[in-house]
């Protein structure tokens, strides 16, 4: 997930904004939307962290571990909310995609140490076939979201918004930037997934 240093920091500054992005999201909306802003924003910080070059930071044996317990419990929440449909089955495959990475960060343990974590995961491997199915998916993912932002951008340039191009409801009410943020993760996760 670490590639090149600069790779790297961009990686996690676009994850990590796109986190910030959803928590102000969620500030601003209630109930079902709020939940989904607020899962948004956990994977948008879980890799932002992953993404932090282990030049700059190794992450300790352990780090792993605690990113496995945290996207298994967000995995398991997510498969709760699923039964609903929409966006939860996104979450899940999300999650769980972490899960898988953090899990195969974890066996790959000493090889971490005194490098990249990309050389780590190469090291370590992963499941080809699993590695591939999750590549496939965050394939398909951003090319759907990033057709479906284009009608949404065009519909709603004219209207809604006050001096300086802020709409009336503040950045959260922007309804273009949560598929744009969702599309920047795909991206992102997509991105990680190459490492393995």
């Amino acid at each position: 997930m670490h590639g090149p240093a600069m790779s790297g920091w961009l990686l996690m500054a676009l994850c990590a904004v796109t986190g910030g992005y959803c928590l102000l999201r969620a500030r601003g909306t209630t109930g079902e939307e709020r939940r989904t802003a607020r899962a948004e924003a956990l994977m948008g910080f879980g890799m932002a962290a992953m993404a932090v070059p282990a030049a700059f930071v190794a992450p300790p044996a352990w780090g792993w571990v605690v990113y496995t317990v945290l996207f298994g419990a967000a995995t398991l929440r997510a498969l709760w909310f699923s039964r609903r449909g929409g966006h939860h089955l996104h979450h899940l495959v999300g999650s769980s995609a972490m899960v898988y990475m953090s899990v195969v960060m974890a066996r790959s343990g000493a090889a971490g140490h005194g490098g990249h974590a990309s050389h780590a995961m190469a090291a370590a491997g992963g499941v080809p076939l699993l590695t591939g199915v999750f590549l496939a998916y965050y394939a398909a993912y951003v090319l759907r979201s990033g057709a479906r932002l284009v009608p949404v951008t065009a519909a709603t340039a004219g209207g809604g918004a006050v001096a300086g191009g802020i709409p009336a409801g503040g950045w959260g009410a922007r309804p273009e930037l949560a598929p744009a943020c969702r599309l920047t993760m795909g991206i992102a996760m997509f991105a990680m997934l190459l490492t393995l």
